[in-house]
């Protein structure tokens, strides 16, 4: 757990480092960041579904004790992830604009032009970020989550000393900070590629140029992998919309709500670790057939993440107001951000956990349709539906954006755990 833990705690550094980094620049590039990194993440969790249909079947095999199959499984993993990597990209490359106009409207035109900047350098990175969201969640795989955290160390360095040189040593701004993400997203998949080809390991890839394709191997990853990408992704998208709504308050919104988002990810890091940890201990043990095993242990899990992130919440509130103003926001953006970290911080630790963690548990299992199923219909009966009704409705700004998310995390733990508590998760059949 503890390098599943440092792994996400340099993965929120990556994404924090441009934000803060750029905020030098004025409101404007904050916003514009912020706003582009809301479609990445729609993007990046296209990856990152994938990955965790191949970590589950990789996962599942290792437990039943069947290398070769799943040696196969991850050469179709990094195949699939690559072939879609390449294709989200030029798609992306040919409608950065209309892109930007349809999601977020009309933007002043100094944010348009830093959002456009920052989503064309990015999405040149996403073919490198498939590969390593693959390459990390088959060692997740292997239980070796050591390599992972190595890797996002070297990331880290890169994007962090890239920002430094980029923008106050050349002065790039924003194409700085772009291009620093897409180096290091470079330099991850390179380290994976090179790893996953050595044959001491429970899973390796031989000729790794060579194209082999097993259609078996594929239907299995993507039956994990669709439909869990079809709940991140609508998910991405309700946020998007959502987004749509917060860019219609204003500038001092749209970084208050930045800011927050940013520092939302400090306070998750050990709910996130204890999902990834969840994949591999039940896919192992669904291999293997010990589900009761598989119980026990997402329940330890679970505890885990709560207690862990209740002494991080705490400990971020007392400090609230250093972390805030690390973020250099005007009066009105501070006075909007403060309430709505403080708020955010009260709860998280104990809803936060079993609404995106232990699904972790039943997707390991093989039990993905459920979780999308009651996602996407959380996300938009609740969330989108409920943050346009506080906002427009009963005038309650951003605030009642993020209360709307609390209400559909409510939705999402309560039927999680009564699957959880049930055995319709453990008759799932993946191989």
């Amino acid at each position: 757990m503890a390098p599943l833990m440092l792994e996400q705690a340099l993965t929120f550094t990556i994404g924090m480092a441009d934000t803060v980094m750029v905020s030098g620049l004025g409101e404007s590039a904050i916003s514009a960041v912020s706003l582009v990194d809301q479609l990445n993440m729609l993007l990046l969790q296209v990856f990152g579904s994938l990955a965790t249909g191949g970590a589950v079947v990789a996962a599942q095999y290792i437990g039943r004790q069947d290398r070769a199959g799943g040696c196969d499984a991850a050469r179709q993993l990094l195949q699939t992830t690559l072939v879609i990597g390449i294709a989200v990209m030029a798609a992306i490359l040919f409608s950065i604009r209309p892109v930007l106009s349809m999601l977020y409207g009309s933007l002043e035109p100094a944010l348009m032009d830093y959002a456009v900047t920052y989503l064309t350098i990015t999405t040149i990175s996403l073919p490198f970020f498939a590969i390593y969201s693959a390459g990390a969640s088959l060692f997740r795989a292997m239980g070796n989550s050591k390599v992972s955290l190595y890797t996002s160390m070297l990331m880290n360095a890169i994007n962090i000393g890239g920002n430094a040189l980029t923008i106050y040593g050349f002065g790039w701004g924003v194409e700085g900070a772009a291009l620093a993400t897409t180096l290091s997203r470079a330099a991850g998949a390179a380290v994976f590629l090179r790893l996953i080809t050595k044959p001491h390991q429970a899973l390796f890839v031989e000729r790794i140029l060579h194209v082999r394709v097993n259609p078996a191997n594929v239907r299995r990853i993507l039956r994990i992998g669709v439909p869990n990408g079809v709940e991140n992704g609508v998910f991405q998208v309700g946020k998007l919309v959502v987004m749509r709504l917060v860019s219609s308050l204003g500038t001092a919104s749209i970084a208050a709500n930045a800011v927050c988002s940013s520092l939302s990810g400090l306070a998750v890091m050990p709910g996130i670790a204890a999902g990834m940890a969840m994949i591999t201990v039940v896919g192992q043990c669904a291999g293997a057939g010990a589900f009761s095993q598989a119980r026990r242990n997402t329940a330890k899990l679970l505890g885990f993440a709560i207690a862990a992130m209740a002494v991080i919440c705490g400990g971020m509130m007392l400090a609230r107001g250093l972390l805030v103003g690390a973020f250099n926001l005007t009066d009105p953006s501070r006075a909007l951000a403060l309430p709505l970290i403080t708020v955010y911080l009260a709860h998280t630790w104990l809803t936060w956990p079993p609404s995106f963690a232990l699904p972790n548990a039943l997707r390991g299992a093989g039990d993905a349709r459920f979780t999308m199923v009651v996602s996407v219909g959380s996300m938009m009966a609740f969330r989108v539906a409920s943050s346009y009704l506080l906002v427009r409705g009963f005038n309650m700004g951003v605030m009642g954006v993020w209360i709307a998310m609390y209400i559909d995390w409510l939705v999402r733990s309560a039927f999680f755990i009564w699957r959880f508590r049930g055995v319709a998760w453990l008759k799932q059949r993946v191989l």
